[in-house]
């Protein structure tokens, strides 16, 4: 058989399997998978630099499915080339329990690099992903740091937002590095595209700042495909997007129809579209051995540039090691700075300063905000504002892009060697929802910095007061939600936060806050709640408050105790860190029977399980100077102490 034969083969074994898996789980995408086989052939055997046997080689090349239903063509291709799924993976697709699950998740399975499903975040995350590499390269050396990013996305990509904001950016910072293929196969699930696209993706793209080769009708030529990304690669001052002319479902009696793009091949039609590709017809899951080792040569056909990047890189320095294992240099948690008790700071300041003095001692960070990164106290000095003319640069401009903020910085995080820190106002969190969730989902080291943080935020009104986004994300597994009662607190959730694997969320104030006693206490903090202050006796009432509210409370107890009520005074930064430790010490905070009034600036949803009286706001906010909405909403000490007295009175 020669080589050409060989290949043809096997992407017809790569079609049999995107029909057979879906056909086998009765559920899943064949027409895509099908369609895309021979690219995604191309791409594995030709293009990309990867080596099988080590799939976190820190130096691969990169590629991620936006078009995440797809998911069978990158199963396929990963147990092709060795990854380390077996066939039985591939027939227990959409399983319990599998290793090949409806849509790809990161760290589920081997190679594959981010979460993708929800239609355009693959783009954004690429996006990310090659300014990673850039960064790092930049600041390291192409010995430690030389790779690509590519990714393949669909109509659905480049209709959802997020896709408009990520190519935006990505052309404005000249991702020379960054290489997609945008699959034009004229279907969606609801029919034609026309149905609902009219825009021209060439156009776009070039009005991006984005080198663009339209290359038709040649989705079946390989060799037209592989100049395209050799070409894609020779542009250094631009991102490529690859134009492809493709008919989903190709070549089964469903091709160019809506039908296939879901689960529409069976029996017979399956049968008939082997018939057609040559292959044996009624041979599930059919892949000769001559075909199999062809794919595994490819996976490992870069082991030797793999060995030799390692005993290039066998003793880097401390601070590559810190940025690849997401950490600060030795002694980074004692840099941290404090602040003494009656000082007044607005919290999102005090995360400023936190955020400026770890860059200096954890080398990954870099970040800013959606144009607000003076403002949410995300602005990194010194450190040189990250573009094509100063790739290593650690301050990001994101613009007014939350939602590809968000999935920029889950691809930053989840390339390695970077901990990426994006910020905005609390209440424009609603924005980058699906960011977060997939940062959640695929535990991407992202920093969410929130800021104005409540109805204290005044004058701009509703619209920009959060009050139920405390509650809704306290609800989303996996996020790390942190809400400090001062600038000590706030230092010590910036110690969490480097050292939490996962997303975390720092939800700080625009308005100055005291700095309180006892806040300084990092085994305390990381315990979520803790007792800021006590009586000599038992308490008769506990107090719990969180941010700005603490300060209420301990004013609250002073005014109990001259009535002779002896009254407890708990911080509680993070409801999540309280809920997950053992009941001993949660009893130990909050002692059975004891009345427990709860005061927060937000939605009192959530707060039923840890207090008796809930003091909070279950309304939208209003236009005035921040501390007049706060006491006009009852967000004030004498509603603590009534509040207080009437439960002990029941």
């Amino acid at each position: 058989m020669t080589t050409n034969e060989l290949e043809h083969l096997g992407i017809n074994v790569i079609k049999g399997l995107s029909m057979d898996a879906p056909h086998a789980a009765q559920s899943g995408h064949q027409g895509t998978a099908m369609a895309l086989a021979p690219l995604a052939h191309v791409l594995w055997t030709r293009i990309l630099t990867y080596d099988s046997a080590e799939p976190l080689w820190p130096d691969r090349d990169r590629f991620i499915l936006s078009a995440g239903h797809a998911s069978i063509l990158l199963y396929s291709m990963l147990y092709l080339t060795g990854h380390g799924l077996t066939i039985e993976d591939v027939k227990d697709f959409r399983q319990w329990g599998s290793s090949t699950p409806g849509h790809p998740e990161a760290g589920h399975t081997p190679g594959v690099e981010v979460t993708t499903g929800p239609l355009g975040q693959g783009v954004a995350n690429a996006v990310g992903m090659a300014l990673a590499e850039r960064n790092l390269r930049a600041r390291f050396g192409e010995d430690s740091c030389n790779h690509y990013t590519y990714f393949f996305c669909g109509d659905g990509d480049l209709a959802e937002g997020i896709s408009h904001e990520a190519a935006s950016f990505a052309g404005h910072q000249e991702l020379g590095r960054l290489i997609g293929v945008y699959d034009d196969n004229h279907i969606s699930i609801d029919g034609p595209t026309e149905l609902a696209l009219s825009d021209n993706a060439v156009q776009r793209f070039e009005s991006y700042g984005w080198h663009v080769i339209d290359l038709g009708e040649s989705s079946e030529d390989l060799d037209v495909m592989e100049e395209a990304f050799l070409t894609a690669k020779s542009i250094e001052d631009k991102p490529s997007l690859i134009v492809l002319r493709t008919h989903i479902g190709s070549p089964s009696p469903d091709i160019d129809t809506a039908d296939v793009h879901g689960y529409s091949l069976k029996d017979e039609k399956i049968a008939e579209t082997k018939k057609r590709m040559g292959v044996p017809e009624n041979d599930s899951f059919y892949c000769p051995q001559e075909v199999l080792d062809f794919y595994r040569s490819a996976g490992n056909r870069n082991s030797g540039i793999r060995t030799e990047w390692e005993n290039r890189n066998s003793d880097n320095s401390e601070t590559w090691d810190a940025c690849q294992s997401s950490t600060g240099v030795k002694g980074w948690r004692d840099q941290l700075p404090s602040w003494d008790v009656g000082d007044s700071v607005a919290t999102r300041k005090a995360s400023n300063s936190c955020f400026q003095t770890l860059s200096e001692f954890v080398p990954g960070l870099l970040g800013g905000g959606a144009d607000l990164t003076g403002n949410t106290g995300t602005t990194l000095k010194g450190l040189g504002v990250n573009s094509s003319d100063c790739p290593e640069g650690r301050q990001i401009y994101f613009g007014v892009r939350e939602h590809a903020m968000g999935a920029i910085c889950n691809g930053l995080a989840l390339h390695g060697g970077c901990i990426p820190v994006n910020g905005t106002f609390f209440v424009f969190s609603d924005y980058m929802r699906g960011a977060v969730r997939l940062a959640a989902l695929s535990n991407a080291k992202n920093i969410f910095v929130w800021s104005h943080d409540s109805v204290g935020v005044g004058e701009d009104g509703p619209t920009h007061q959060p009050v139920e986004h405390l509650s809704s994300l306290r609800s989303m597994p996996n996020l790390e939600l942190f809400r400090p009662a001062d600038a000590n607190e706030t230092a010590a959730a910036w110690i969490l936060a480097i050292d939490n694997p996962g997303p975390t969320g720092l939800v700080l104030t625009r308005q100055d806050v005291p700095v309180l006693d006892g806040t300084n206490d990092l085994g305390k903090v990381s315990k979520g709640a803790y007792i800021l202050s006590d009586s000599e006796q038992d308490p008769d009432v506990v107090l719990i408050g969180t941010g700005s509210e603490v300060c209420l409370a301990v004013e609250a107890a002073q005014k109990l105790s001259s009535q002779g009520i002896s009254a407890r005074v708990v911080s509680m930064p993070s409801m999540g860190l309280f809920a997950r430790q053992d009941k001993k010490y949660q009893l130990s905070i909050l002692p059975e029977g004891t009345p427990t009034v709860s005061i927060e600036a937000g939605s009192t949803f959530g707060w039923h399980q840890w207090s008796d009286v809930q003091i909070g706001i279950d309304r939208f906010g209003a236009s005035a100077p921040g501390e007049l909405v706060m006491e006009n909403l009852g967000i004030n000490t004498a509603a603590v102490v009534t509040a207080a007295q009437d439960l002990l009175q029941r």
